[in-house]
């Protein structure tokens, strides 16, 4: 259960099934790799650089363990391969909370070694950061965002996703993620502009979600489906509104454009950190995952790239004027929801998870 949509040119999500065809050439290239190293999937582009500028180069320093920085994507189909034909090339992987609960399920994945991370750091970590199967050291949101040069100071703006819908008060374009992959959908945010209490959303009334969707459905000018798409809608002024990534939202207002974010019921979500089952380096792989647990070193990361910090205590050290743009920020997580996926991957009398569900109640719905 793999949703292609993140803000990181959809790196957590599926590949196409023929990149599994790699597979024995990694394999080659990764076979018996010595005690003292360690092959992590980091990502890529400025997100690789600033995780490597982070964690790795002070866990290498610190541990002497030399890490291999894998800035190639890997699916949840890959590592599956990877984990049955007992031929496991790499040693740490981020992957979204869907798709290491599933892989979880599927009994892929080692448990991490929470012994080993230190007790003051764990206790300053929200438990859904912290789960058997993976470890998260960043949160990030999904936001309003509107274009100020429409909605001046002085002026009424949209402070919620009651005002993203309410099209006379607010009239324009508006963007929202499209609901092909089921998780990444904008299901929660209808189910808020519907009048639903933020902590009565789950289990989502699928139903009542479409019919908040078919009122905006004539003012959406596109549904996006990856972050490189709502960054151009923004810049270009496509649309007025938009449902976007905090850290696309904020990379707009770095550069001068006239966008704001609302963190006013964002949508908190959160990557793991995991470890393929029967991984050859499994205790250097644990003992990084704690490395990125600490306060300093989340702090750095944020510092890098606009990601929030799992661990609170990590604010001591980040600049005010940092801090305040960040989702867990003190300021601005007590009005926010957090993203269930453990709903998503329900599964019913039928046989059928409520991701596929939406899946394929989206397929017939958006064609009408």
């Amino acid at each position: 259960m793999s949703f292609p949509m993140n803000r990181r040119q959809l790196l957590q999500m599926a590949l196409p099934a023929s990149a599994i065809g790699c597979l024995p050439l990694c394999a080659r290239k990764a076979s018996a790799q010595p005690a003292g190293q360690l092959k992590a999937v980091v990502g890529g582009g400025r997100f690789g650089k600033a995780f490597v500028e982070a964690f790795v180069k002070p866990f290498e320093a610190e541990s002497g363990v030399k890490v291999t920085a894998i800035t190639d994507d890997m699916s949840g189909a890959q590592i599956a391969a990877m984990v049955a034909s007992k031929n496991v090339t790499v040693d740490a992987i981020v992957r979204n909370q869907s798709s290491a609960l599933e892989l979880s399920q599927a009994g892929q994945l080692e448990t991490i070694d929470y012994s080993i991370f230190r007790k003051e750091e764990l206790a300053n970590i929200a438990d859904y950061c912290k789960k058997p199967f993976g470890f998260a050291p960043y949160v990030y949101s999904w936001n309003l965002v509107f274009n100020t040069r429409k909605f001046a100071l002085g002026q009424p703006r949209p402070s919620s996703w009651a005002d993203f819908w309410d099209v006379e008060r607010f009239p324009g374009m508006r963007t929202l993620p499209s609901g092909q992959y089921g998780a990444a959908g904008p299901w929660e945010e209808a189910l808020l502009a519907d009048d639903v209490p933020a902590n009565k959303l789950y289990p989502l009334d699928i139903d009542r979600a479409f019919a908040s969707l078919t009122k905006i459905k004539p003012y959406i000018r596109k549904w996006w489906t990856s972050g490189a798409e709502i960054l151009q809608i923004m810049q270009s002024e496509a649309a007025e509104f938009a449902q976007s990534y905090d850290g696309r939202a904020l990379a707009l207002i770095d550069q001068g454009k006239p966008v704001e974010i609302v963190r006013n019921q964002a949508k908190l979500t959160w990557d793991y950190w995991v470890i393929p089952k029967g991984t050859p380096n499994v205790a250097n792989a644990q003992r990084l995952l704690e490395f990125t647990s600490r306060a300093d070193r989340q702090a750095a990361f944020a510092q890098l790239w606009p990601q929030a910090p799992s661990n609170s205590a990590a604010y001591k050290l980040i600049p005010d004027r940092i801090a305040h743009k960040l989702a867990t920020h003190p300021d601005h997580v007590g009005n926010s929801i957090i993203l269930d996926a453990a709903w998503y991957a329900d599964v019913g009398p039928d046989g059928q998870s409520n991701l596929q569900r939406l899946i394929e109640r989206w397929n017939d719905w958006i064609l009408r």
